[in-house]
């Protein structure tokens, strides 16, 4: 071997020094030894094929789609980096000859690393002083790009990227490697996916989208030009700013380049020389607040799939894994709402206009036997805009706090960090429930009065709402009537942590430090309040627990989608604790309570309704006898209020849908609602129901055994 190179290279060293990046041409001249010695402890042979067959595989950050339930409809996109992989048969053979003009002419002949490149390279940045040229090979940019792309720690991207000579002796190495495994086709169109065009566009179909409104498959030579000429400094040649000179100076250089390259005509280059930069820019929609405003109230399940998917295991060990994956990973993911029963649940929740209350009125609809959320709507504009919401109801606020009508992104409905509002009688469910799971009957009497006080609580004394509710119940008539002191006695005799640890298998949860404290295993045996709904609830979480019910024991956890597919198409997977890969997107159900006994409870819950009941009697009357009759089927349900009517709430469930509404302040928990809109929510319910099933067929509820109604 000649000692000339060597020479040269000696001749460098002052170059280096001074802080300029001729190393590119220390590394290509030295390369030969380099490769034979392992370069160094730095840069092992090892380690370097190791990250070149993980290049072959890697594939950079792709945005994630969310669907309306039809799964063609875009509702929103999640992304850091806006950006759809195409394949190269899918991108115009323009942008495929105007890039190769633009950033490496002699592509198709190199092997991954250009020595005429390099030495030119090397004779320009000598005489300059600096650097005029680079020598990256379009397969060596690319694996610059993919191991910053692929990087897990800073350090791995400060690798990729720094300017040193090792990191471009190390990257000839594995452009060279990487030829050998992947075609031209391959590399090119990996390049053209991972390449950055500015403006936010990430790869060719974002900078096609972004700048002229179209796909790669349909961009003319003039366009292809000018992306093509964006890639060497985004900024410099952005042509939406609002002089296009050094734009239209770098488009003309790629369309020479191809006019030289043979790829257009010398007429065709002169005639596209001629014609000004057109652009037409859109905007990629990100985040759920970018929900299209016909689908406004859709924000909201929007937000409800961003909290359910941190939540997932299947996509990171942690939240801030998880939502890394949904923003990178390419996901396709389609929402479970139905088009129909969310409209009729936005039609029959509280005006989103009446800018003059706080009060939230909200509902929520599941789906029995597979936890599909099917509508969740709430008088409230999905909105980051609070500038036109009044002050805070709160006093404790002050008055710089505004409220969170009419414009909230907070999660009203559930699934977020919210801890709900007490739900009132609608949790006489948990402890009947466990009562007849324990082997009580329906006919479990008890000579209710008016106020009982409870040795098992510690001598708490509760009362009923009416003298009208005291008297012999059984199961039917106590809940019918929403019997506190029934219910009270009843707690006591299958135990109220029973009834606790009922409803957390049912999926509820203790938000507040009080609620965890009094469900705590120390302490839920003298919870008797539990009965009467003292705790937060969720109306998502509420409409689910019943679901169950409906689902005769069967209780699946709320699932806010109907799919979920790779960037490949694939259906996105998970691996159980005992091993077996299943769905994501699945129903995740597990038997609760026996049949039987879930039959039973919903025979009792018809009372409330003005329902009949399948086996025993309601005793007269009931708390919203209205509902059997609007919705026209069998109905069962609860009704819930608080204390000073602070929330009202009403639960019902027909064999097809289980419905949760309320109105409360989420503000201010004190500020009471009042008697006179505790029947919002009952309405809501009963009339969305009604049109949600409106023209499908009548089911009847199973009644229960002889031997359950006692």
């Amino acid at each position: 071997m000649s000692n000339r190179p060597l020479a040269a290279a000696g001749r460098l060293v002052p170059l280096l020094r001074a802080g300029l990046i001729a190393g590119i041409v220390v590394a290509a001249v030295a390369y030969p030894v380099a490769a034979a010695t392992g370069i160094g402890a730095k840069v092992t042979a090892h380690a370097l094929e190791h990250k070149t067959k993980i290049l072959t595989t890697a594939l950079p950050a792709e945005t994630s789609y969310l669907y309306a339930p039809d799964g063609r409809t875009v509702l929103t996109m999640f992304y850091e980096e806006y950006r759809q992989y195409t394949k190269l048969a899918d991108m115009s053979p323009n942008i495929q000859q105007a890039i190769v003009a633009a950033e490496d002419s002699r592509f198709y002949q190199h092997r991954g690393v250009d020595p005429k490149g390099v030495a030119r390279a090397f004779v320009a940045n000598a005489r300059s002083s600096g650097v005029s040229q680079g020598a990256s090979t379009l397969t060596m940019q690319y694996v610059r790009m993919a191991l910053r792309d692929s990087a897990k720690t800073p350090k791995e991207v400060q690798e990729a990227t720094q300017q040193t000579s090792i990191r471009k002796v190390r990257e000839m190495r594995m452009a060279l490697d990487l030829e050998k495994e992947l075609s031209k086709e391959q590399i090119l169109e990996r390049y053209l996916n991972s390449a950055y065009f500015g403006h936010r566009a990430y790869g060719i179909y974002a900078a096609s989208e972004i700048f002229f409104s179209k796909t790669p498959k349909d961009l003319t030579p003039v366009e292809a030009a000018t992306l093509a000429g964006l890639v060497k400094s985004p900024s410099q040649y952005d042509p939406a700013t609002s002089d296009q000179k050094d734009a239209t100076a770098r488009r003309n250089y790629v369309l020479d380049r191809m006019a030289g390259l043979g790829y257009l005509s010398p007429d065709a280059a002169a005639a596209a020389r001629s014609e000004p930069i057109r652009l037409k820019l859109s905007y990629p929609s990100n985040d759920c607040i970018s929900v299209p405003e016909k689908w406004n109230s859709w924000g909201f399940a929007c937000d409800y799939v961003k909290n359910w998917w941190s939540a997932q295991p299947a996509f990171g060990d942690n939240p801030l894994e998880r939502m890394d994956k949904l923003r990178r990973g390419g996901y396709r993911i389609v929402l479970s709402l139905d088009p129909k029963i969310q409209a009729a649940a936005e039609k029959n929740v509280g005006s989103k206009d009446n800018t003059g209350s706080p009060f939230a009125n909200g509902i929520v609809i599941t789906e029995p036997g597979t936890g599909r959320v099917k509508a969740m709507a709430v008088n409230r504009t999905y909105s980051l805009n609070l500038d036109e919401n009044p002050p805070s109801s709160n006093p404790e606020a002050g008055p710089k706090v505004k409220a969170n009508y009419p414009n909230t992104v907070a999660p009203l409905l559930g699934g977020g960090d919210l801890p709900g509002y007490q739900a009132g009688s609608t949790f006489k469910m948990f402890p009947m429930l466990a009562a007849l799971d324990a082997g009580l009957t329906l006919n479990t009497t008890f000579d209710a009065p008016h106020r009982y006080r409870s040795e098992v609580y510690n001598g708490w004394a509760p009362s009923n709402a009416s003298g009208a509710m005291s008297g012999t119940q059984t199961m039917w008539s106590g809940f019918g009537k929403s019997v506190n002191t029934y219910f009270v006695w009843l707690e006591e005799q299958v135990g109220a942590d029973r009834a606790v640890r009922l409803a957390e298998q049912l999926g509820l949860r203790w938000r507040t430090d009080v609620d965890r404290d009094h469900a705590s295993p120390a302490k839920a045996k003298t919870w008797g309040a539990f009965t009467l709904g003292v705790s937060d609830a969720t109306p998502l979480e509420m409409a689910n627990a019943y679901a169950a019910v409906a689902a005769e024991g069967r209780y699946c956890e709320a699932m806010p989608v109907q799919a979920i597919y790779n960037r490949d198409g694939t259906p996105a997977m998970y691996r159980t604790a005992s091993g077996i890969e299943r769905e994501v997107a699945k129903p995740r159900c597990r038997q609760v309570v026996e049949a039987d006994a879930a039959r039973a409870a919903t025979d009792a819950a018809r009372c409330p309704t003005g329902d009949t009941p399948a086996k025993g009697s309601c005793g007269g009357w009931s708390t919203a006898d209205s509902v059997r009759g609007t919705v026209g089927r069998p109905v069962a349900g609860k009704t819930g209020t608080t204390d000073s009517t602070r929330s009202a709430w009403f639960v019902g469930f027909t064999p097809e849908l289980a419905a949760a509404s309320f109105i409360s302040d989420p503000d201010n928990p004190f500020n009471a609602v009042g008697d006179g809109q505790s029947q919002i929510p009952i309405a809501a319910v009963s009339n969305t129901l009604k049109e949600a099933l409106k023209g499908k067929p009548v089911r009847q509820f199973t009644p229960p055994s002889d031997a359950i109604v006692g």
